[in-house]
């Protein structure tokens, strides 16, 4: 081998070698850019609150369509999710496999003495949703796709409907002090399952509506006059042990006083002891403010809610206000 052809060897595998470095360098250099997905925005609402919430409508419910039977109805009288059911609607009212109802149950009329309005309308039960999963001339084979309360026959169905829950919206810090927004104003009438001491995410119904102009999504301040809603009544006297005008022992007292007495009434001090009540007479209308909802759905009288904040526990009766 002469001695150009060695130094053409040596030239390619030089340049061999050299394209792999470049390309060894080029992978280290190489950067690659993670796309982060954008991430599902957090609702204040999900599954059983926002399609089991139930709601009160002034107008009459048609209960023409329902729930007749079930599979295994010989066996139990109440159903629950993957259960099948049978519903008085086939094909000759027009429904199809894949067809979702909602199934309701309404519980009766609402008249809270929490409200002025009256006969708010009917309280209808959410239970659950059903699914047709076989369709005959007269009536539709369903499976419970998805449960809250157990399914009784004679439970009425109603075409499902599509939800959205409200978003969760970064908020300022809870505000207990918070001024009035001079807009519409309503009251606790009751909540889910007959809860009388009311928390986060828990359902409930107030008198505001239609009426109102309240819409899904509104966020209502709940509040009471400050003093009121205490699990026990207060004492009306004073918080110490001595409540009399003299002292505890006639033996070693120094004056006409006690240590331990409250305020005198009088600027010469020689009425009797100042109380709580005596303090708060005459005072301006101070609000305690309590918590915080978002509304769900809207009826003709009756809005529902569910808590999204709150500083104590809320009770029915209190006052709500749209922000």
């Amino acid at each position: 081998m002469n001695f150009q052809n060695v130094l053409k060897k040596s030239a390619a595998a030089l340049t061999i070698s050299l394209a792999v470095f470049a390309a060894g360098a080029s992978a280290q250099r190489k950067t690659t850019l993670v796309v982060e997905k954008d991430k599902e925005p957090v609702r204040v609402a999900m599954g059983n609150n926002l399609y089991c919430a139930g709601y009160v409508q002034s107008s009459p419910v048609d209960d023409s369509n329902k729930i007749i039977g079930a599979q295994n109805e010989q066996d139990g009288f109440v159903f629950s999710a993957k259960n099948y059911m049978y519903i008085n609607r086939g094909s000759g009212s027009g429904v199809k496999a894949g067809d979702m109802y909602s199934v309701i149950r309404p519980k009766g009329h609402v008249d809270s003495k929490w409200t002025k309005k009256g006969d708010l309308g009917i309280y209808v039960q959410e239970v659950g949703a059903v699914e047709v999963v076989d369709v005959k001339s007269d009536y539709s084979v369903v499976q419970v796709k998805s449960s809250c309360d157990n399914l009784l026959l004679g439970d009425l169905i109603t075409p499902a409907e599509q939800r959205t829950s409200p978003v969760w919206e970064t908020r300022p810090a809870f505000d207990m002090f918070a001024n009035s927004s001079g807009k519409a104003t309503g009251r606790i009438i009751f909540a889910r399952d007959h809860h009388e001491m009311i928390g986060r995410e828990q359902i409930v119904y107030i008198d505001i509506g239609n009426d109102e102009n309240v819409r899904v999504g509104d966020r209502l301040t709940i509040f009471r006059p400050l003093g009121k809603g205490n699990l026990y009544l207060n004492d009306k006297w004073e918080h110490v042990s001595a409540r009399s005008d003299g002292n505890h022992s006639d033996q070693y007292r120094g004056d006409k006083f006690s240590n331990q007495t409250g305020r005198k009434k009088g600027d010469n001090a020689r009425g009797s002891v100042v109380t709580n009540n005596d303090a708060k007479r005459g005072r301006p209308d101070i609000r305690k403010v309590v918590g915080e909802m978002v509304i769900l759905n809207v009826k003709e009288k009756v809005a529902t809610a569910v808590i999204t904040r709150t500083a104590q526990e809320i009770h029915t009766g209190d006052w709500v206000e749209v922000q």
